[in-house]
């Protein structure tokens, strides 16, 4: 395999390992969680720019650019919704629905992108829809209630995708300022949680204080290894391999943290499984197209 595939599948099996970091950190608030990794990522990230000798200069272009640094910080607030409702799955016990949020997310991410950017989807990715919003509704009418950690994960991951696609600043120079933007008020929440005991002091001891700091690398890491591998990754190979992400979620949660997967669990992975066979063979459908046309 090529070096760009293989970046890319270690950042899905890093981000499929990491549910059990944020296990290690679940008798601490999940807020407090959420601002360490934001505050950490924003300090990895200044380290890695210091490192390479002048690449502030995409931070600095993307800071004089007032549009550009208006996307950055509604990106930024879209994965920090993201990234806490994730942490606060994990920790609840919720990670069979994070991972239907990641199955959830190609399916998610074509439907916004009728609506924002007027896409236009072929028969089979409308099926694929359809396919999915029959599995939620079943869902709904067996539960009661909707999947909404599911929903919240993969939609806020949708939202922050086309977000990016507007986004001109490199990966590592944007995840900088889009936690920078929100660290100030984090590092007060962090203060504030620990002035009235519910934060991490008194439940961390000893080792247990490095996964602190470690958040912001276990968050930037994959991060890089996505940007790198994606510039000579086909979309279509990337999006097969990005299953890898929940499929470890979801082998976790059942064997390694005894989460109950129940039958409206399996009715709901059914059809969303089947959406994404649609999807997938709508793709596959299309680079066919593709190759076929110079030759015709």
């Amino acid at each position: 395999m090529q070096k760009g595939p293989l970046c890319v599948v270690g950042c899905y099996i890093l981000w499929g390992l990491l549910p059990i970091f944020w296990k290690l950190l679940s008798a601490v608030d999940s807020l407090y969680v959420l601002g360490c990794r934001i505050v950490w990522s924003m300090v990895f990230t200044a380290l890695l720019l210091v490192l390479g000798h002048g690449r502030f200069a995409g931070v600095r272009a993307a800071l004089r650019d007032r549009r550009e640094c208006f996307r950055l910080i509604a990106a930024g607030c879209v994965i920090c919704i993201n990234w806490g409702t994730y942490i606060w799955a994990v920790s609840n016990g919720h990670m069979i629905d994070s991972s239907l949020a990641y199955y959830m997310n190609p399916i998610l991410a074509i439907l916004l992108g009728t609506v924002v950017f007027r896409e236009k989807l072929t028969r089979l990715q409308w099926m694929a829809v359809a396919v999915t919003f029959a599995g939620l509704v079943i869902t709904v009418i067996r539960y009661g209630q909707i999947p909404w950690i599911a929903l919240v994960i993969g939609g806020s991951f949708a939202v922050y995708g086309a977000m990016k696609k507007k986004v001109y600043t490199d990966a590592l120079s944007s995840t900088f300022v889009e936690t920078a933007v929100l660290a100030p008020f984090f590092l007060l929440l962090i203060g504030w949680m620990e002035w009235r005991g519910t934060g991490a002091g008194g439940v961390l001891q000893g080792w247990q204080w490095v996964l602190l700091p470690l958040a912001g690398v276990v968050t930037s890491v994959p991060l890089m290894l996505f940007a790198a591998g994606m510039r000579t990754t086909p979309m279509s190979l990337s999006g097969i391999l990005m299953y890898i992400n929940p499929t470890m979620q979801l082998l976790l949660s059942v064997w390694l943290y005894q989460e109950e997967f129940t039958t409206t669990h399996a009715i709901l992975f059914a059809f969303v499984w089947s959406g994404l066979v649609l999807y997938l063979l709508s793709g596959f459908l299309r680079e066919r197209k593709k190759e076929d046309a110079p030759c015709a």
